[in-house]
């Protein structure tokens, strides 16, 4: 069970909960925006917050719902609204998604996805299962995203030098954020709600 899935009986009305639903995934969208736009000093490359939310938005919501999140997320992005990293300076709308990062924006539909499933079988509930469901979820970006990359700059450059290598560690880093994080969210949320 996730977090959604345990408040939403408080609203019991089909039309209450369609409209909990609409509101919670279009807020998930902006937060997972502004996580774009969070940038953490760390090494080797600075530690962005919006792997950490992607995966986060599926262990919190499920997997539908997440993964709704992340693609109206992308929908706001390809109409050219500012919501991807990097952006407006480095383009906007769909330019920006055919370009060397279009591949892991489709893989984070595939980590909300997978981290929801995850979830939704009580991953999010033990700090050692939500670490390694945020890793296997983690891991499941760069498929799309290391293919799309070797694409568009040619498989003859360092392909997993660019767009590997450089951020293990802080996957790793928010991989354990989501495994202290996650439990104790539901650890508090069952004492609130008696659950």
């Amino acid at each position: 069970m996730v977090l959604f899935t345990a408040i939403s009986p408080r609203f019991p009305s089909k039309a209450n909960q369609i409209g909990l639903e609409t509101i919670v995934i279009a807020g998930a969208s902006l937060l997972l925006a502004l996580s774009a736009k969070i940038s953490v000093p760390f090494y080797p490359v600075p530690l962005t917050l919006q792997t950490l939310t992607v995966i986060g938005l599926g262990l919190a919501l499920g997997s539908w719902r997440g993964a709704a999140a992340v693609l109206l997320y992308l929908g706001e992005g390809s109409i050219g609204l500012p919501v991807f990293a990097g952006t407006p300076e480095k383009g906007i709308g769909l330019v920006y998604m055919m370009g060397p990062t279009g591949g892991y924006l489709i893989g984070y539909v595939i980590a909300a996805l997978a981290s929801g499933l995850l979830a939704q079988r009580g991953w999010d509930r033990h700090p050692a299962k939500a670490m390694l469901a945020a890793l296997l979820s983690s891991a499941l970006i760069y498929v799309p995203g290391l293919i799309w990359l070797g694409i568009v700059i040619g498989f003859d450059k360092p392909v997993l030098q660019y767009g590997l290598y450089p951020f293990i560690l802080g996957d790793v880093t928010k991989a354990l954020l989501a495994a202290i994080t996650f439990p104790a969210i539901w650890k508090a949320l069952q004492a609130r709600l008696g659950l």
